[in-house]
């Protein structure tokens, strides 16, 4: 599975993530907090949350509004 994360300009594009290596760094951590880009699609973050969570991880999931326009948001994933 390919994810995007969030960008952090809004001209710029999303840097790409696989989920194997967001696994490895979770692995290596135990918990963090991840940002993802509004052009992943719902679906996906929702199998991420539940890729995680058979791992193990708990897995805190929300959209953040950082803008007053129906575009401007963000996915956050905290997996613990």
């Amino acid at each position: 599975m390919e994810l995007l994360f969030a960008r952090k300009e809004l001209n710029e594009k999303p840097k790409k993530a696989q989920l194997d290596k967001i696994k490895e760094e979770l692995a290596r951590d135990k918990q963090k907090i991840f940002y993802f880009d509004r052009d992943n699609s719902h679906k996906d973050m929702m199998a991420l949350v539940d890729a995680l969570e058979k791992e193990g991880f708990n897995v805190y999931f929300r959209e953040i509004k950082y803008g007053l326009a129906d575009d401007e948001y963000m996915y956050e994933v905290h997996a613990l």
